[in-house]
């Protein structure tokens, strides 16, 4: 989970699509391809298994004895689980135009999808909801989530808002988490997957800045010393107003997105993990 907001769930900000992915030191589409294929740790022959193409032809693209077509690109690009920003990169360096749109969040083009968002997160309470983009800078967020940051200093919530460090911040909700070491790990190793799963220098400077953080010993957590909840799944333990609210983390993306802003966006929702929780959201939000 990311906690964080920036005020009645509106998505009137525009997301951050500009993640700032790179293509590391590699130009040209061969070396590109291969990087990826490198990063995701699968042969040529693999590959070519999987893409029906012959290891030969993936050799002779990568090395630049063969300019592959955009079908090829982008079927290669498909089974190497390619971002879609990094997709237009191969398109480009293979001399192609871009596939993929970015368009802005506040564009005109966007209402629909503005509109639904807002429509899920409202539906979502009294449970906290949140999107956020690729750094993890928050685009819209419910009333849930701003009920959380009551009393954070106002140098966290100036925008950009990230959620990441909102949640361990030394001044940010870190002190409220109880199970903190616990809910860091959990944040910190999500953060890594996505890391070498990206090409993202901006991901990486919010990893290395909230990894930094110094990490306050909260003492025995509840959850920690042994529970009667059955717990199915990591919560997040977190104070409010002298209670302890638990929740549990799920978190959605877009389904074959075709636009760039789109296939960055990361919709999440927490749970409530027990019925006092529960209880105490549905009274405390009427």
């Amino acid at each position: 989970m990311t906690t964080a907001a920036p005020g009645k769930g509106s998505t009137r900000g525009k997301a951050k699509g500009t993640a700032g992915n790179t293509s590391g030191t590699a130009t040209g589409v061969g070396p590109l391809l291969r990087g990826w294929r490198e990063r995701r740790r699968v042969s040529q022959l693999e590959l070519a298994l999987r893409a029906d193409s012959s290891a030969r032809h993936i050799s002779f693209v990568e090395t630049g004895r063969s300019r592959p077509s955009e079908e090829f690109l982008l079927r290669i690009a498909d089974h190497l689980d390619v971002p879609v920003r990094d997709r237009n990169s191969l398109l480009l360096a293979a001399g192609y135009a871009p596939r993929f749109r970015e368009t802005p969040l506040d564009d005109p083009a966007m209402g629909t999808l503005r509109e639904g968002l807002e429509q899920l997160l409202a539906g979502y309470e009294p449970y906290p909801a949140l999107v956020v983009d690729a750094a993890y800078d928050v685009v819209a967020a419910n009333r849930g989530i701003t009920m959380m940051l009551d009393g954070i200093p106002g140098h966290l919530l100036a925008p950009p808002l990230n959620a990441m460090r909102l949640t361990l911040h030394p001044e940010g909700l870190a002190p409220r988490i109880r199970n903190l070491r616990e809910w860091r790990g959990h944040l910190l190793h999500q953060m890594e997957r996505q890391i070498a799963l990206q090409r993202s220098d901006a991901l990486r400077a919010v990893y290395e800045e909230v990894a930094a953080y110094p990490v306050a010993d909260p003492g025995v957590d509840a959850f920690e010393a042994g529970t009667e909840v059955p717990y199915f799944a990591l919560p997040l333990r977190i104070e409010h107003d002298g209670h302890v609210l638990s929740f549990i983390s799920s978190i959605s993306t877009f389904n074959t997105p075709m636009d760039v802003t789109v296939a960055e966006l990361a919709i999440e929702t927490l749970l409530p993990a027990d019925p006092a929780t529960s209880k105490y959201l549905q009274n405390h939000m009427s």
